[in-house]
């Protein structure tokens, strides 16, 4: 009798002889929330009415809009988000995890609340925001992806932000220079590649410290791509830093459908490849051989050796290979979205990225929304300051910050990562 190995998912702390106790962290933050959209924005908020315009004006199926108090909203809101965290604190209690699925529900119910607070007086644009914030994930979910992908094997990958930024610049570049968005596409991925090829043979080969190199990186591609911005881009910008954008598609039947068929189904290229990239990095971790032994790589390098496998080998890569996907990334910045190199113009994405694969704890599903749950943030501060001006812009800007510290903090909390990440494996 033979035992199929490559439906085997090696986890961390699989073989743990003691259960661990389940946190109640996430389920106090839930009732902070709770009481924040029950209090401030329901009760004491703004009793003014919101206009939820769920598709755009001129869609050809258009859904009335639907007008609410603010006040009525947010309570009704707070209300069901009390319930849910009763419901969370009896799981808690009976030491069970609360779902992710139920945490998606009940930040999808707060953010509902939070809309109406901000838009009182106003109208929300659901089906804007809906599709700006999935543009704005895509470099996130990429930088994610080879975040994945290099921990998975046992890298720690600190350059997700120089892959980002390399991809950003060199695609504007190509494309500026060649007038082929295509040729841009692949020479950042190329781009971010080779940064990816760096850190792995530096951290595989060289067994340098995988942190200090990840900064390096960072700091070194931060300076040229400044230095090459400042004196050439800047000067020569209609030649080499006017690239456009690439063509937006439609997928027929699929984009007519209501309210997510433009979201989802009427985007550039960059987003068709992410679709495609999370399930396939998906299926190849976790439902092929060279998954299974990627994942043994990462878990115990010093057992995949002794039955064959070239650990090595396969970081450097899987490393390599998740710094292609980065570069991708990069490339939607500028010609999926921008049409133009800024300095800097990541602003801290990478590190983004760096925290959603933990609390997408190194899955490629749960990296991408927990992206997307970035992406709405940034276009949430964006679409706030104009439709609450009052609003300190410092504030606003913070958000997609002050989220990344509250999912990380309030909702993960103690999460197992690879066991062997970050320790450099040395052939006895």
């Amino acid at each position: 009798m033979t035992v199929d190995t490559s439906r085997v998912e090696v986890t961390p702390g699989m073989f743990s002889l003691a259960e661990e106790k389940v946190s109640w962290r996430s389920t106090i933050v839930m009732a902070g929330f709770s009481l924040v959209v029950l209090l401030a924005f329901g009760l004491f908020g703004r009793a003014e009415a919101v206009t939820y315009r769920i598709t755009a004006s001129d869609a050809d199926f258009v859904i009335p809009p639907f007008v609410a108090m603010s006040t009525t909203v947010n309570t009704v809101a707070g209300v069901l988000l009390l319930a849910m965290t009763a419901v969370a604190a009896w799981w808690v209690s009976r030491n069970k995890v609360v779902p992710l699925w139920w945490l998606v529900i009940f930040g999808a119910i707060a953010l509902f609340g939070l809309l109406g607070w901000l838009a009182a007086g106003d109208t929300v644009p659901v089906a804007f925001l809906l599709a700006n914030a999935l543009i704005l994930a895509v470099p996130i979910i990429f930088g994610g992806l080879s975040g994945v992908m290099s921990e998975r094997v046992g890298v720690v990958n600190i350059s997700i932000e120089a892959q980002l930024l390399a991809g950003a610049f060199v695609g504007a570049v190509v494309g500026s220079l060649t007038g082929n968005l295509y040729v841009a596409v692949v020479a950042a991925m190329v781009a971010g590649m080779l940064l990816g090829m760096v850190l792995a043979v530096f951290s595989v080969k060289y067994l340098a410290d995988q942190i200090i190199v990840g900064v390096v990186l960072n700091v070194l591609v931060i300076g040229i791509t400044n230095f090459l911005f400042s004196q050439w881009l800047s000067e020569d910008s209609d030649r080499s830093n006017f690239p456009g954008t690439l063509e937006i598609f439609s997928l027929p039947l699929l984009s007519d459908i209501p309210v997510l068929g433009p979201v989802l189904f009427e985007n550039r290229i960059t987003v068709f490849a992410a679709f495609l990239a999370v399930p396939l990095l998906w299926w190849v971790l976790f439902r092929s051989r060279l998954g299974l032994r990627a994942r043994s790589v990462g878990e115990y390098p010093l057992a995949s050796d002794t039955v064959g496998i070239n650990v090595g080998r396969t970081r450097f890569w899987w490393v390599s290979l998740g710094g292609l996907l980065a570069g991708l990334g990069g490339a939607a910045l500028t010609i999926g979205n921008v049409g133009s190199f800024g300095k800097e113009m990541t602003a801290g994405q990478g590190f983004i990225a760096l925290a959603v694969v933990i609390l997408g704890r190194w899955h490629p599903f749960y990296m991408s929304a927990a992206a997307l749950l970035f992406g709405f943030s940034i276009i949430l501060r964006v679409w706030a300051n104009q439709v609450s001006p009052g609003i300190p812009t410092d504030f606003i800007l913070m958000v997609p910050y002050l989220v990344t510290l509250i999912a990380v903090v309030g909702f993960v909390g103690r999460v197992r990562p690879p066991a062997s990440v970050g320790k450099p494996y040395v052939k006895e």
